[in-house]
């Protein structure tokens, strides 16, 4: 509740017209009482004339009216007193009431001041609250948009060889230095190569490095029910072989990679299934369908499998930008079609795993096509 004080001029004027008053009747009062006092003397002064007269006692009528004027004399006197008593009474109050002002001018503030600044102030925390609320969701819009890239264990920037998961579903990431020649020039990064459990026996890797020994290592006691490349660049194929043959694997591998296959291993190790686009298989308790993504490589292909809710995109789709062969698009207009009708086509939480570098989702990844194109 707010309180409305009056200006300290009219409380000073108020007091001032109260003792004017106070004034006013005092000096009725007075001349009353002189009158009074006047009557009074005379009368005394005729009843001594008559004295030896009327020495049997005063007469009734001059003590009566003396009284009486005493009386009213008294009358007057607490009339004006009573009159004088409310002037002061309202002299006091103005005073205190400049006194309050004065002090509440200073810094001491009244109850409704106090009311005033406990509503301002809750008005300012229901604001507060409000723009909490605003900004907690707009953080909650960003964190649903980001959410199925960083909280993904294999969506860490950092480029370190190593071993990353198993994580909630099952896939295990396997990080080694990779050293590649395009075009007469080597470009050295850090390469992925992905386990898939299948079932509780078994395993599928995809684009095996250079690495084989991390990734044999980081399959253990279970077997290898399929080597499976999207493409036959070296670093999605330099330890198929190796793996292949002491784990006692097929090799999957577009019939239009075989040149590049052969650069690689030579014409007596040749894949053990041509795969295409639109295919599927089923391995283990899997299901993985066969994503045709030409653009870096004419055979290049994907793996989605829906049932886990994620895509292995080898070389086509990356974090932010379509894949590069060294530094170099191959195919960049067939390669961005290959994205936008093959891979964000997909579900919008399907998680990206890419031959390198950190997962993304095709929800973040959609996002970004039209600044490609």
């Amino acid at each position: 509740m707010f309180w409305k004080r009056k200006p300290k001029t009219q409380d000073g004027q108020e007091a001032t017209d109260s003792a004017a008053e106070a004034v006013v009747d005092d000096t009725g009062a007075t001349e009353e009482t002189a009158r009074a006092e006047a009557t009074s003397g005379e009368k005394a002064a005729t009843a001594d004339k008559k004295a030896d007269a009327e020495k049997a006692g005063e007469p009734e009528g001059a003590g009566a009216s003396a009284d009486s004027d005493d009386a009213a004399g008294d009358s007057a006197d607490d009339t004006a007193g009573e009159k004088a008593a409310p002037a002061a009474a309202d002299d006091d109050e103005s005073a205190a009431g400049a006194v309050s002002a004065d002090a509440g001018s200073e810094g001491a503030p009244d109850a409704g001041d106090t009311d005033a600044t406990e509503t301002t102030d809750g008005a300012d925390s229901e604001k507060t609250d409000s723009e909490k609320a605003e900004d907690e969701d707009t953080d909650s819009e960003k964190t649903e948009d980001e959410a199925p890239a960083s909280s993904d264990v294999f969506a860490d920037d950092t480029e370190e060889a190593g071993v990353t998961g198993p994580d909630s579903e099952g896939v295990t990431r396997v990080r080694a230095a990779v050293s590649f020649e395009f075009d007469d020039e080597k470009f050295e990064y850090i390469g992925n190569t992905w386990i898939v459990r299948a079932d509780d026996d078994g395993v599928v890797v995809i684009d095996p490095g250079p690495d084989a020994e991390a990734v044999l290592e980081a399959v253990g006691e279970r077997e290898v029910y399929l080597v499976a490349c999207t493409n036959a660049y070296a670093p999605h194929i330099e330890s198929a072989v190796k793996i292949a043959e002491e784990t006692e694997a097929p090799v999957a591998l577009h019939p239009r990679e075989m040149r590049l296959w052969r650069r690689q291993h030579g014409a007596e190790h040749r894949p053990d299934y041509e795969i295409e686009g639109g295919g599927s298989m089923t391995i283990g308790d899997l299901q993985i369908d066969v994503v045709a993504l030409p653009g870096t490589s004419p055979g290049t292909v994907g793996y989605s499998i829906s049932q886990l809710g994620v895509v292995f995109s080898g070389d086509t789709l990356r974090k932010g930008e379509p894949g590069m062969v060294g530094n170099t698009y191959i195919d960049y207009t067939t390669q961005l079609a290959s994205i936008g009708e093959s891979l964000l086509s997909l579900p919008p939480d399907t998680r990206i795993l890419p031959d390198r570098g950190p997962a993304t989702t095709v929800a973040a990844e959609g996002k970004n096509f039209d600044s490609w194109v």
